[in-house]
Order: structure tokens, then sequence, then C-alpha cells
């Protein structure tokens, strides 16, 4: 039992927590409108300036999981305070990368930082008085989701202001100062699981997703039809297939298939992915839309990143302020309704950006709507996942619904890059109609969230902790 003395600091748990979160959030949407001023600024190509978002997606949705499974077995707050080092140290190698080969090595130190959410989520599980929990998760969520939309307006000004190794240098301080305050303030929590971290499941589960990005990210650019990319997806197909078998059979699995297995676990995971299929493909391409210039396209305001940025901020505040009050109505309505609500608003918003933007004001309007059914989403999805599982497997449980969410946001963008690329009409910009019928798939895929969500049992914590100690123990016959 956590004492009283431990959690009336909460507080300033919560605060650093927040910290690490927003930064981990920044750093992930902060290149993507400026890539070109980086390949300019490192003397590359746009096909090898690519590898700056890619390397950094492989890289988070790797360790996201496995600082969330390291976090469970040895200590929540110690693997924290590493995440937030590698995070900085990573920054500070990309603010002073000589050349594109050492920025992408930058990202890849930088993904270490995905270790902060499912460590964070589970560290509010472990010490927060139990009323409190909720409205932590949901605001720790909210932050998620709107620094991951205000990266996208920042980067514009922060770079034409400072130059664009402050994209890396302002996280570098936050996240340095963060994970000291971490290491300082915030206690070890005492929920583990016992055992440890097998090396066989952990290198197949890396070596699947590695290969499944790769190949989907390549695919709009190499042509889904390629000898790379087919390769890269069966070899991902195949050693997915081994990973299974060998955590089904391992004395210590990496992840708990039983856990996966449950209801509310894996409807969590899907309507994750599908979000994320929404929200990552519209935070790269909505800036490409304002930006497109009316003069050659026919379409488009000709906007700069920093005008793209404010036009995109109402979907960061949308994000933010429906996250705080998403608590409340969860509290009220059930978890699942506010998911499923927010999913129908979030998918009308995408809608609204590819059916009508003739006016700025429209986008900034359809971009705020979806960020409110953004916040909703977020704040509480996570919420379910955390209250789906035991305490002892929360930071893998939601480390994996971040990974998956991050799997969605490839697809979805590789996708969308086919759709819109596929269609090329004037001064070679895309045809309007092509960004029209983007949108609208990323708005099919989140009423598609919502109809899954439905499906998520309204089950407590309790009940779902007894269905999985029902499920039949796997043969424990491979030891790693």
């Amino acid at each position: 039992m956590i004492s009283s003395a431990r959690r009336s600091n909460y507080r300033v748990t919560l605060a650093v927590l927040s910290v690490g979160v927003a930064s981990f959030a920044l750093v992930q949407s902060l290149t993507i409108p400026v890539l070109p001023r980086i390949q300019d600024e490192l003397g590359t190509d746009p096909t090898t300036v690519t590898w700056v978002v890619t390397a950094y997606l492989v890289s988070a949705s790797i360790f996201t999981p496995v600082a969330g499974r390291l976090g469970d077995a040895i200590g929540k707050e110690r693997v924290l305070v590493a995440a937030l080092a590698a995070l900085s140290v990573g920054c500070v190698v990309a603010a002073l990368a000589p050349n594109i080969g050492v920025m992408i090595a930058a990202r890849v130190v930088q993904g270490v930082g995905g270790g902060v959410i499912p460590l964070s989520f589970g560290i509010i599980r472990d010490e927060f008085p139990e009323p409190k929990i909720a409205g932590a998760i949901s605001f720790t969520s909210a932050l998620l989701g709107a620094g991951g939309g205000l990266g996208t307006v920042v980067a514009g000004p922060l770079v034409n202001t400072f130059g664009y190794a402050w994209l890396f240098w302002l996280p570098a301080i936050v996240t340095g100062v963060a994970a000291v305050a971490a290491w300082l303030l915030v206690p070890e929590s005492p929920v583990r699981t016992p055992g440890r971290i097998p090396l066989l499941p952990t290198l197949l589960f890396a070596g699947w997703l590695t290969a499944l990005l790769i190949g989907i990210s390549e695919g709009s650019r190499e042509g889904w039809g390629s000898a790379l990319v087919v390769g890269l997806v069966v070899a991902a197909v195949v050693v997915f297939a081994g990973w299974v078998v060998v955590e089904q059979r391992a004395t210590v699995p990496f992840i708990d298939l039983r856990m996966m297995r449950l209801p509310a676990v894996w409807t969590a995971n899907l309507v994750a992915f599908l979000v994320g299929v929404g929200m990552y493909a519209s935070f790269a391409f909505t800036p490409r839309l304002l930006q497109t210039d009316v003069d050659v396209a026919g379409y488009g305001f000709g906007a700069t990143v920093t005008e793209a940025g404010l036009l995109m901020l109402p979907a960061s505040a949308g994000t933010f302020v429906m996250g705080l009050v998403s608590a409340q109505l969860a509290r009220i309505r059930g978890a699942k309704p506010v998911v499923v609500i927010g999913c129908v608003v979030a998918a009308v918003g995408l809608a609204a950006i590819g059916l009508v933007h003739e006016q700025p004001w429209q986008t900034a309007v359809a971009s705020g709507l979806f960020g409110l059914g953004l916040g909703a989403v977020f704040a509480s999805l996570a919420s379910l996942v955390v209250a789906a599982v035991p305490p002892e497997q929360t930071g893998v449980a939601s480390g994996m619904n971040a990974n998956i969410r991050t799997i969605g946001g490839a697809v979805g963008s590789a996708v969308m890059a086919t759709i819109v690329t596929g269609h090329l009409g004037r001064g070679g910009e895309p045809h309007e109609s092509a960004y029209t019928a983007g949108f609208l798939f990323l708005g099919a895929a989140l009423l598609v969230a919502a109809l899954v969500a439905l499906a998520i049992p309204s089950m407590s914590s309790r009940e779902l902790e007894d269905a999985l100690e029902a499920e039949p123990e796997p043969e424990h016959v491979l030891a790693d």
C-alpha cells in the first residue's frame, strides 16, 4: 500500500510527467513542416530527409512498449528518467548535427523518449489517489494530443526566428530539466512484474515492427509493388508469426498475449489504430493543402509554414480543452460514449477540411472540430486501457496502445500520400479532388473507429482482471 505521505506529492509528480509528455509530443511533430529547411541546411535530397521522420517513427514504436515493459519490471521512475535523458541527449545531438547521417541517428535516440507515455500512465495509476487517476490520465493524454498538433504551429516561427537547430535546443533544455526533476521528485512505484525482460521475444517484436514500418513508409515513394516494399512486408509477416509462437511458449513473455486478447484491450487498440490513421496523416497533409499556391493549382491559400500552423492552432486548442473536461464527462456518462462521440466529431472535422476549404476560416473551424473530437478520444481511451489491465501490466499495455496508434499513423500517412500524389495536375500539384478524397478516407477511418468503440465492453477493472486470470496459461516450454 502506498502511504498517504507519498501520495500527497501527486501534484508535483503530475507537473513533472506533464512536462515530459508535452516535450515528447512536440519533438514528434516539430520537424514535419520544416523538412525542406532541414534538407537545405544539411545538403541532402528529398528522399533521404524523410528518414528524419521515419527513423524517429520506428524507434519510438519499438521503445514505447519496451520502456513500458522495463518500467513494469524494474521500476517506472528510473526508466522514466532514462527515457527523458535519452530524449534530451538526442535533441542536443540533432541540434549540433553536421550532416544528415548524424541527424538520423539523433532521431533514433530521441525515439527512446516514447517511453514517457506508458511510464507516465503507470506512475499515475500507482501513485495517485483513486479519485484523481482518471482526471490525471485525461490531462496527460490531452497534452499528448495537443502537443502533437502544437508542433506544427510553432515550428515555423521557431525556425524563422532562431534557426532550425532550435527545433531541438528548446526540447533538449526542457526535457533535461524534466529528467532531473523526475529523478529528484517522482517517487519510485512499488508495483512490479517479477521476472527479467525476455531477449528473444523482444528482438522478434522489434524485427517485425521495424520491417513493417519501413515497408509502409517506403510504399508511397518506391511503389507498393516494388521488390523492397514487398520484401519488407513479407518479412514483417513471417517474423510476426514467429514472435507470436515464441511469446505463447516463453516462460516470461515480453507482451502477455492473453492480456491483448481481452475484449476491452483489443477493441481499444483497434480504436487507437484507426485514430492514428486519421490523426498523423491530417497533421502531415493539412499544412500541405494550406500552403498550396492558388495561382498555380487553383486552390489553397499559399500560406507560409507559420500561417499554416496558425490555421491549425484550433486543433491543438480543441484537443487540450476537451482533454481537460473529458474526465468529468466520462464520470457522468462513462468513458465509452465519450470515445464514440469524439470519433464522430473528429470524423466530421476531417471531412470538412477536405470538402470545404475555400476560405481560411473554414479550415480553422474544421480543424477545431477535429481537435475537439480528438481530445475526447485521447483522454478517455487511455483511461479505458489503464482500467482494463492489472496494475503490474499498466506500462506495457498503455505502451502497446500508443504503439498501435503510431502504426496506424504510418498506415494513414502512406495511404494519404498515395491518394494525393497519385493525382497530379497543374504545376505538378495534386488535383484538389485528391485532397478531398484523402480527407474523406481519413474521416471514414474515424467513423469506423466509432463503430469499433461501441464494442468496447463496459466492465470494471476488477471484472477485467478476473477475466485475465481466467485465461488458460500458455505452455511454458521455451525459456528465453
